[in-house]
Formats: C-alpha cells, sequence, structure tokens
C-alpha cells in the first residue's frame, strides 16, 4: 500500500498510484488495463458517481505510461480563459519526458457549456498530435455530444447487488491497513457499518474514517452520532403530514451531499411507500437529484422534495 508521508488528510496520504491498487469491479479494471497494454491512450470521459476513483484512474494512468500531465479542476475553473491560457500554452509544447501530453479536467460537468466545452472540440482537433485529454464528470448528461463523440467514454457504474458485497470487502481490507498503519484501534463491526453507510463513495468513507478516528481510535458513539440520516424517522414525520417537524430534521440531519439520502430513500421505497405511489417517488426523487446538480441551496431544495412527497405520497 502507497504512503504519501507529506500529506495530511488520508484521501491524499493513500492515494492509488496504480491501477492494480485502486478498487474497481474486475471487468472496468481490466478495460483500463487494456490501454496500458496497448500504451496509447484516447481521449477519455469517464462518468459516474463521487468518490469512486474516475480522478484518481486518470492520474495512474497518466503515472503508468510515464505522460506529462496537467490537472485542472473544472468546477473552480470553468471559464473560457482556462483554455486560452492554461491548456492552450500547456498542450502546444512537446513534452520532454513522454511522447504527448494529457490534460486531466476533472469535474468537468462545470465547464461552461456555450463557450468553454463548444471551444474544447477544436483543441481536441489541434492539438491530437501533440496531447489527449480526459474528462472526469459525475453527470455526463452535462457535457455536450460533441464532446461525447470525441472521446472514449468509460462508465464507473457497480451493481449494488453482485459487485458491491466484493467490493466493499477489499476496501475494508485496505481500511483495515490504512488504520494499523496509523496505529488506530478498531472494532470491525464498526468499520464494517462505517464502510457500508457511504459504498462505493470510498472517498467519503476515507474521510468519515479519518474525521471518527482522530483521538486514536475508531469512535462507534461519534459515527452512530454524525453517520447515516436517520430516514425511518423522516419517513415517519412526511406520513404523519408534521411540515415544521420534517423542515427541522432537513436542518439539522441532512449532510453536505443530499444525494446519499436521496438514495436511501429509493432503495427503501417498498419499505416506505404503499405499491402504488411507488412510481410517483421515484419521479419525485429524480426530479430532485437532478436539480441538487446545481441548486444554490441544497437544504431548501430537499425540503421542497420532501414536501412534494408528502402531498402526492401514501406510506406505509
Amino acid at each position: 500500500m502507497q504512503k504519501n508521508e507529506t500529506e495530511f488528510l488520508w484521501v491524499e496520504k493513500y492515494r492509488p498510484a496504480k491501477l492494480d491498487d485502486i478498487i474497481l469491479p474486475s471487468e472496468l479494471k481490466s478495460q483500463l488495463k487494456a490501454f496500458v497494454a496497448k500504451g496509447e491512450l484516447p481521449n477519455l470521459m469517464f462518468a459516474g458517481g463521487a468518490g469512486i476513483g474516475k480522478t484518481t484512474v486518470a492520474r495512474a494512468l497518466c503515472n503508468e505510461l510515464n505522460l506529462d500531465y496537467i490537472f485542472i479542476n473544472a468546477s473552480e475553473e470553468s471559464g473560457i480563459d482556462v483554455l486560452r491560457n492554461k491548456i492552450k500554452s500547456f498542450a502546444s509544447t512537446v513534452s520532454f519526458s513522454s511522447s504527448y501530453k494529457v490534460v486531466i479536467l476533472d469535474e468537468a460537468d462545470h465547464l461552461n457549456p456555450t463557450s468553454t466545452q463548444p471551444a474544447l472540440r477544436g483543441f481536441i482537433e489541434e492539438f491530437s498530435k501533440n496531447c489527449r485529454f480526459i474528462f472526469t464528470a459525475n453527470f455526463k448528461n452535462k457535457i455536450i455530444d460533441p464532446l461525447h463523440s470525441r472521446c472514449t467514454v468509460v462508465d464507473f457504474k457497480f451493481n449494488r447487488k453482485t459487485q458491491m458485497p466484493e467490493l466493499m470487502g477489499a476496501f475494508y481490507k485496505r481500511a483495515s491497513a490504512i488504520l494499523d498503519s496509523e496505529s488506530i484501534t478498531y472494532d470491525k463491526k464498526i468499520l464494517a457499518t462505517l464502510i457500508a453507510s457511504a459504498a462505493p463513495d470510498w472517498r467519503k468513507v476515507l474521510g468519515n474514517l479519518q474525521q471518527h478516528s482522530i483521538s486514536g481510535k475508531l469512535d462507534g458513539a461519534s459515527i452512530q452520532a454524525g453517520g447515516a440520516e436517520d430516514i425511518d424517522g423522516l419517513i415517519k414525520l412526511l406520513k404523519a403530514r408534521d411540515f415544521p417537524a420534517m423542515r427541522k430534521w432537513v436542518g439539522e440531519s441532512l449532510n453536505n451531499d443530499p444525494t446519499e439520502m436521496i438514495r436511501k430513500i429509493y432503495d427503501g421505497a417498498n419499505k416506505y411507500c404503499k405499491k402504488e405511489s411507488i412510481p410517483q417517488l421515484i419521479l419525485i426523487l429524480a426530479d430532485y437529484q437532478y436539480k441538487n446538480s446545481f441548486v444554490a441551496d441544497h437544504e431548501l431544495n430537499i425540503v421542497a422534495m420532501l414536501t412534494e412527497m408528502m402531498g402526492n405520497c401514501e406510506f406505509n
């Protein structure tokens, strides 16, 4: 297990540098290894949920092929000036250490779809002899079709029934090794619970792991107090049509990424809703999950979603 002693955050300290060390479904890993075996990268688009390894894979491909690359966080630098300054100056020069360069555009779904994204079409073709592009995106539908057509799209999808148990088992071994390396004492059941609460968002799992072990021991009480939302309790409030209590619940319980909560309601649809209300529930969840990617106030968006559920769904 690679360890970067210069980093404090475990997400960076233990970031894998090779494909073999990245926890991915075997089929997906084989597809990625094929690029390394050929020694040549096409323009790539990695699409999938947060924290599952897209950025780590992009860096690892460059490392294994010894390619010179630039990393740009498109959620922070999304304007046309990024092209004119950083990307063009990097892509237009010859690399002395490799046959071609790579531009990694992380969170590319944040790039301006009316200026930056259309301009990238020309850049990809203009610098094709000297440069490749790797886009990562949580929502590939927010990237324009002309960029899709210029890239090999790799979907980071996990089958929750057939693949997740194996992946969680692999991450359990990784997390155990990290805790041992950091001299953290832990209970195996608590560790398994923490991993299950956020998988396959490995970045979130590792962040929670560091947060709850700062005392030198993986703190089960802390995890229970600050862990996943009490969805069962929320559903009881919706069934009772208790709007003030629901708003209070959201304010006190909603974490920074509501996507996890939306997914848990979806996974428990049969448990929470009457059969005839499940289609309506799914439509509401899908609508507000989409809005969640660009709204300014996540709390307001979730309260609106729950209000619509309260008025249109029948609960068990």
